[in-house]
């Protein structure tokens, strides 16, 4: 995610962070807030609830929580780029999940998605 920061700061973007701990340390630098929450994993709703999308980036537990929490959410765009490919028991993709290959193309997806 400190990639992710640093690039959406160094386009004047505003860069929340909202971390699981009770302190700001190894929050980083590229952060224009912090949000601590000290919910460890819980703060993944937070998240979630709070997105106008939702792209989970890479194959963590923890990305797989918040790709979870938004389908369930229902009504945002849910872009994967990475890491997690959903589907159901019988191998058949789970509807409403879209899947990039480069960050341009799920910002591109999350966007036109959210428009819609």
């Amino acid at each position: 995610m400190a990639a992710v920061a640093a690039g959406a700061r160094s386009r004047g973007g505003l860069v929340i962070g909202i971390r699981p701990n009770g302190t700001r340390e190894g929050a980083s630098p590229h952060l224009s807030a912090t949000i601590v929450t000290n919910m460890g994993e819980a703060r993944n709703a937070i998240i979630v609830w709070s997105a106008d999308a939702v792209i989970g980036v890479g194959g963590s537990w923890g990305t797989l929580s918040e790709i979870a929490l938004a389908m369930r959410r229902g009504g945002i765009p849910v872009v994967a780029l990475g890491g997690w490919r959903i589907v159901r028991a019988d191998g058949g993709a789970v509807p409403g999940i879209r899947y990039a290959g480069t960050p341009e193309e799920a910002v591109a997806q999350a966007l036109a998605a959210a428009g819609d």
